[in-house]
């Protein structure tokens, strides 16, 4: 006994009992569910990364670089610190330095501080690149990020943000012999430098500022807010993101003038 039979038109019928095959779907009428997935897979990619479903796509002329939490350097931080990883930063700064849409750099800083020689790594490449740069500290810019924040060629503090100006600090093993508190002069020797070369302070200002006693509740130094590090010359001017944005579009449009008067 056959299982298909004939209906009256001559089309093959299906036996009792056997369920109908299931047509294929025109891929016109239904979206892609693969596209569908991953949609709904990079909005909660952005929702973990970045706190929110819909991130605005800007093709812009300005890189964005971001100096958060505390600055890692050769030792990795435990997970429950939020941290600036210098081997992160450095090929961002080189990208920036290279890409031809890339006409300027705002640094945006809220940084507690960290590796001295990491955060001079990422203050020195800041300072040598042909681009314009602004910096912003807000929040904080404490301890080495006092050089990353006065690395850029104009750079701002908001009327709230703070920074901690204090000596070189040792963590983990230490040699009590004279060469270990060389090592950390010369190290310290090496911020006051910088700073000095890269902003209106002057080192003697500078010094007084980091060996200041009677201000800091377990620490000598400096607690400088908002005008106050204008005042003292660490930082240029007061201003918010605005004044950051339209000085770095000033700086931008100069950079290309002297550029068209060269060529």
């Amino acid at each position: 006994m056959m299982d298909n039979q004939m209906n009256e038109e001559g089309a093959p019928q299906k036996a009792p009992g056997v369920p109908p095959q299931r047509q294929p779907e025109d891929p016109e009428g239904e979206p892609d569910k693969h596209t569908e997935s991953e949609k709904k897979k990079g909005v909660v990619d952005a929702i973990q990364s970045l706190g929110q479903a819909n991130v605005p796509q800007l093709a812009s002329n300005v890189y964005c670089l971001s100096v958060i939490g505390q600055i890692e350097g050769h030792l990795v931080m435990p997970s429950q610190n939020k941290t600036t990883k210098y081997e992160h930063v450095i090929p961002q700064i080189v990208a920036a330095e290279q890409n031809e849409n890339i006409e300027g750099v705002v640094i945006i800083l809220n940084t507690v501080g960290g590796d001295v020689e990491a955060g001079l790594a990422i203050a020195e490449m800041l300072a040598t690149m042909t681009k314009p740069t602004v910096s912003l500290v807000l929040g904080g810019g404490h301890s080495i990020g006092v050089p990353i924040a006065v690395s850029s060629n104009v750079s701002f503090i908001t009327e709230t943000a703070t920074m901690t100006v204090h000596p070189v600090r040792l963590t983990g093993l230490v040699v009590g012999v004279p060469q270990t508190f060389e090592y950390m002069e010369k190290m310290q020797e090496r911020v006051i430098r910088f700073v000095r070369n890269h902003s209106n302070c002057t080192e003697e200002q500078f010094r007084e500022l980091m060996f200041r006693t009677g201000e800091l509740a377990r620490d000598i130094g400096t607690n400088v807010i908002g005008a106050d590090a204008v005042k003292y010359g660490l930082i240029d001017r007061v201003g918010g993101l605005g004044d950051a944005l339209a000085e770095l579009n000033r700086l931008i449009d100069e950079n290309k003038a002297s550029e068209g008067v060269v060529q």
